[in-house]
């Protein structure tokens, strides 16, 4: 796993090297929202989300996406997992509901790479 940040940014060549040794196309990633930063490069997204909760992120903040380096545009975020799926905070379902936070995970992903 690797953590990104704005003084560790990602390249897509990095993104697509990772996808090619896990999922052939994508790569799972959690945004904390509020850190504004993501960690990639893991087989599940409960991976990647204990280890920023263990990392002192808060659960409200992390959101679960994939990453498919490939593609431009709308199709390079997915908005897809299972740590989504938050019906007592009103997202039910395994994407972002929230189109204020969607957009805050794009602004985030487009800061981060390169």
């Amino acid at each position: 796993m690797k953590i990104v940040d704005q003084k560790n940014k990602i390249s897509r060549e990095e993104l697509k090297k990772m996808s090619e040794k896990m999922f052939g196309e994508l790569v799972k990633a959690v945004v904390d929202i509020k850190k504004e930063i993501m960690l990639v490069d893991a087989e599940l997204h409960a991976d990647q989300e204990k280890k920023l909760l263990d990392d002192g992120s808060e659960q409200k903040h992390l959101w679960g996406i994939n990453l498919y380096p490939q593609e431009q545009g709308k199709s390079f975020i997915e908005f897809d997992s299972m740590i989504n799926l938050r019906p007592s905070w009103g997202n039910r379902s395994r994407g972002v509901d929230d189109k204020n936070i969607r957009k805050k995970i794009i602004e985030i992903v487009n800061k981060l790479v390169d």
